[in-house]
Parts: structure tokens; sequence; C-alpha cells
């Protein structure tokens, strides 16, 4: 059973026995800032979706980054070479990422550093592929926005898939084009 009077979050904080020492107004601050950090992971795979490489490039710093630990793709800094980079990288790539699980942490009124996990989809070459990892991420908000200042993408796995969609998917759009 719930408390029942004015100060909702203070009493339910009571009731399951933690003690409140922010504000009210300092609680909402930073639930709204972590709504702000989760959102740009999943604006970030939508970008992706939508192969909108402006788009995903606006989400970082001007000094932006990221960085990709099997190789594949170089480090890169700044937005012009993001743009570059990822038009490079997607050009023959077809990914279509799902984020999960993200944990953001708050350290001051304008730093953040987060850990979201990634399942990926795609075509590569004409063949299915499939992977998994995790993105550890430093975020920074610039002028009451959040960004990323970087990403450093770490690949548990990314493989073919022997029995896949990509022969469905291209005689799909073969057909609708």
């Amino acid at each position: 059973m719930y408390p029942r009077n004015g100060n909702t979050l203070n009493s339910l904080a009571s009731h399951r026995g933690i003690t409140m020492t922010k504000s009210t107004d300092v609680l909402v601050r930073e639930m709204l800032d972590r709504e702000a950090i989760r959102e740009l992971p999943i604006l970030y795979c939508h970008y992706v979706w939508q192969n909108d490489v402006q788009a995903m490039v606006d989400l970082f710093t001007e000094d932006g980054s990221i960085s990709v630990d099997d190789g594949t793709i170089p480090a890169t800094k700044g937005r012009e070479n993001l743009i570059k980079m990822y038009h490079q990288a997607l050009g023959d790539l077809a990914p279509r990422p799902f984020i999960h699980n993200h944990v953001v942490n708050l350290e001051g009124s304008d730093k953040a550093s987060g850990t979201c996990y990634v399942e990926i989809r795609g075509i590569s070459d004409g063949k299915s592929i499939i992977g998994a990892g995790y993105y550890d991420d430093q975020y920074r908000k610039v002028e009451g926005t959040w960004k990323f200042l970087s990403r450093d993408v770490k690949m548990y796995y990314m493989v073919p898939l022997e029995t896949g969609w990509a022969e469905k998917v291209l005689a799909r759009a073969q057909s609708q084009s």
C-alpha cells in the first residue's frame, strides 16, 4: 500500500526506506536529463535505419568521436570527419541496430556517461549478418541539449547468418524499384 499524502515522491521513498535529500526540482531535472540522454541512442539507431548521416552526426558535439574496438571503422573525431566516415562505413552495409538496457550515470549538470547494449541485424555483401555488443558513451550538455561526446563501440560478435533474410529483403527491394 502506498502512502496517500501530498508529497508522493518523498512518501514513496520513505515507504521503501530511502531518505530523500534532493529537492523535487532537482529530482525532476535529473529525470528529464536521464530521459534526454536515453533518447540519444534511440534517435541514433533511428537515423541509422533511415541512412540519415547528417542527423546522426548532429547528435554529437562539434568535437564528438566514435571508435570501434574491432578496427572495422577507424577512430574518428569531429563532425566533418564523422560525416565522411559514416558515408563510407554505411555505404555497403544496411545495419539495423536495436538498443537495449541503457544505463545512465549523471556526473553533474552538463556531463554524464552511460552504456547501452546493441543487437545488429543487417546485410553485407548480399549476406545476412548478425551482431551484438555495447556502446560506452560520454555525454555533454551543449546549450541546453544533450549530445554524444564520444561513443566507444565494443563488439562481442558480428558474423554471417547462414539462413537469413538477405535474399528476401533484396528481392523485395528489387521488385519495388
